[in-house]
């Protein structure tokens, strides 16, 4: 299994300041998100959706808490970004250790890991084609079981049309 959050954008001008903390998320370009994890296998299936959550709650408690690593064991793992550095069952780049050069072993191990993760960068770039995921959400914000239904509609319509248009060959 593959993971990738998908991350989306949303009006907050009706937001008080506790609010805006709330939703507040550094590395979306309007700086107030909503997270949701979505997982793929290696067939660029999305096989789970999370809940949503606020933009200011960090990847690895939204890992925690989805349930996706109940179904995760020794034979099917969760490759990760730098973010899960340290999660057991999920697979990460290995850093390079403080003075020192990664080994070439390391090297190609990362290689690896970015190659399937390129395909993960594939399907958020074609979920943000849908216009909703894509630009900016105009629905109730509290409402986070009306988005997280929302976001497994799409993924649903992205799965029937993976047939169609395949990310790979």
């Amino acid at each position: 299994m593959e993971e990738k959050k998908v991350v989306i954008q949303q009006r907050f001008q009706i937001l008080d300041d506790k609010q805006r903390k709330e939703y507040y998320h550094a590395k979306n370009p309007t700086n107030y998100a909503i997270k949701v994890q979505v997982a793929c296998d290696f067939c660029h299936r999305i096989v789970h959706v999370s809940e949503c959550y606020h933009g200011s709650i960090h990847g690895i408690t939204v890992l925690r808490e989805s349930g996706l690593l109940e179904h995760v064991e020794e034979s099917v793992q969760i490759i990760g970004d730098k973010e899960y550095i340290g999660e057991e069952y999920v697979v990460t780049q290995r850093k390079k250790p403080h003075g020192r050069e990664l080994t070439q072993d390391d090297k190609d191990f990362n290689r690896d890991i970015n190659s399937a993760r390129a395909a993960i960068e594939n399907i958020s770039q074609r979920l943000k084609t849908y216009a909703i995921l894509g630009g900016d959400y105009r629905g109730p914000v509290d409402d986070f079981h009306k988005i997280t239904k929302i976001i497994q509609v799409i993924t649903a319509s992205y799965n029937l049309n993976l047939n169609k248009h395949p990310i790979r060959r």
